[in-house]
């Protein structure tokens, strides 16, 4: 019998140094981060909505940052959302008394989560991976946490994937992290895939497709394990910023 994927079989330490970094980074711009977000926003909204109408049962959201899924929440829904940055929380959790919405809130890091296997029917990330340091192990989280018939949906964006605009997103995306926290140059599809959970369907979004709407499965073990997908400037998995959103 094949085990479940799980991030340990990856067998490397978290970056600490990089998680940190991410950290950091996300609890200072918290303050302005939605205002900062306000015009891509307006699409971003119809794109989170018609993500939540595939959540049910017990539902986790990794890398919850301000809130802004809460008003797509299924009615009746039991949320856990999680999230790294303290001060991204803070402002969750006034958006949620604002709203009456009941969601259980806590610091957290998809790297590693502190929930028992099979623990949850949905996870839910929403431009979340673009900033995590090491996806691969994140997916790999939440193929653990998730119920075998579960469900994982994820919303969103990768690098385009055309010659001179993917050359210059890879140029550009170092300071774009420095700047913003997230990763501009993520092929997140193949990290997903990578991760071994098992796509049931992407639905391409956006200026020339950049924002990819995918629905998963959770996955067993195959019997060797895949690296992440390399930028390329050669680097797999480069440092980031917090989780969200």
């Amino acid at each position: 019998m094949r085990a479940r994927i799980t991030a340990n079989h990856i067998g490397e330490e978290i970056d600490r140094a990089a998680t940190e970094a991410t950290k950091a980074r996300y609890n200072r711009n918290a303050r302005f981060y939605d205002a900062r977000e306000a015009l891509v926003e307006r699409s971003f909204k119809r794109w989170r909505a018609k993500l939540w109408c595939h959540a049910r049962g017990n539902i986790l959201e990794v890398g919850i940052g301000t809130g802004k899924n809460m008003p797509y929440y299924p009615q009746g829904a039991h949320v856990t959302g999680i999230d790294l940055a303290d001060q991204m929380l803070a402002v969750a959790r006034k958006r949620a008394r604002e709203l009456g919405v009941s969601v259980d809130l806590r610091e957290g890091d998809v790297q590693a989560l502190q929930f028992p296997d099979d623990a949850f029917d949905t996870a839910v990330a929403t431009f979340v991976f673009c900033s995590v340091p090491d996806p691969i192990r994140g997916l790999r989280e939440l193929n653990r946490v998730v119920k075998p018939d579960g469900r994982i949906l994820l919303l969103e964006h990768v690098r385009i994937d055309r010659p001179i605009i993917g050359r210059m997103m890879d140029w550009l995306n170092p300071l774009v992290v420095r700047l913003m926290g997230a990763n501009i140059n993520r092929r997140t599809v193949e990290n997903v895939e990578r991760a071994g959970l098992e796509i049931e369907s992407i639905e391409h979004l956006g200026p020339m497709q950049m924002v990819k709407l995918i629905v998963a499965r959770p996955k067993t073990a195959p019997t060797t394990w895949l690296q992440p997908v390399a930028s390329r400037e050669g680097n797999s998995t480069p440092p980031a910023a917090s989780v969200d959103q």
